[in-house]
C-alpha cells in the first residue's frame, strides 16, 4: 500500500463481501440442507435484523452528521467518534453481522452461520485491517488514542 493513497484500498466492497458469503451459504443449505434446530430462531433472528438495520441507520446518519462518506473508495474527511463510533470502531460491519446472523436464524439456514466466520475472516484482513492502516496514517495520533478507547467491533 503506498503511503499516498488516498483511501484504504479494502478488497471489495464490505456489503459485497457479506452477500457473497450469503449467496454461498444458501447454495450449501439448497445443496445439502442443514436446520438450526432452535425453537426460538426465527424471534431471534426477526431481533438481529431489526437491531442490525436500527444499528446502520444510526452509523450513517452519523457519518452524514460529520460530512465523511460511506463508501470505503473515497477519502475520509473525518475520524467519527460519536453515536455508536463511541462503542465500536465499525458499527455497520457489526450492522451487517447482526443482519446476516438474523437471517440465517430467521430461515433456520445452518450453512449461513457456518460461512459467517470466514465472511468475518475476510473482513478483518480484506477491510478491517486495510482501513485501520490507512485511518491511522491519515488521522495519526488522534486515531490511535480512538483505537486504544474503542473496541474494533464492541
Amino acid at each position: 500500500m503506498s503511503n499516498h493513497q488516498p483511501t484504504a484500498g479494502v478488497l471489495a466492497p464490505p456489503p459485497l463481501i457479506f452477500g457473497a458469503g450469503f449467496a454461498v451459504g444458501m447454495l450449501l443449505q439448497w445443496l445439502v440442507p442443514l436446520r438450526v434446530e432452535i425453537g426460538a430462531a426465527p424471534p431471534l433472528g426477526g431481533a438481529g435484523v431489526v437491531l442490525g438495520a436500527g444499528l446502520a441507520l444510526w452509523s450513517f446518519r452519523e457519518l452524514a452528521r460529520r460530512n465523511t462518506p460511506l463508501s470505503p473508495y473515497e477519502a475520509t474527511t473525518s475520524l467519527v467518534e460519536e453515536g455508536p463510533y463511541r462503542f465500536s470502531r465499525n458499527p455497520i460491519y457489526l450492522a451487517l453481522v447482526l443482519v446476516y446472523a438474523g437471517l440465517a436464524l430467521w430461515l433456520g439456514a445452518l450453512w449461513l452461520l457456518l460461512v459467517l466466520p470466514v465472511v468475518l475472516w475476510i473482513m478483518v484482513r480484506g477491510v478491517i485491517e486495510r482501513e485501520e492502516i490507512y485511518l491511522e496514517r491519515r488521522f495519526g495520533e488522534a486515531y490511535r488514542r480512538y483505537k486504544a478507547r474503542v473496541r474494533r467491533w464492541i
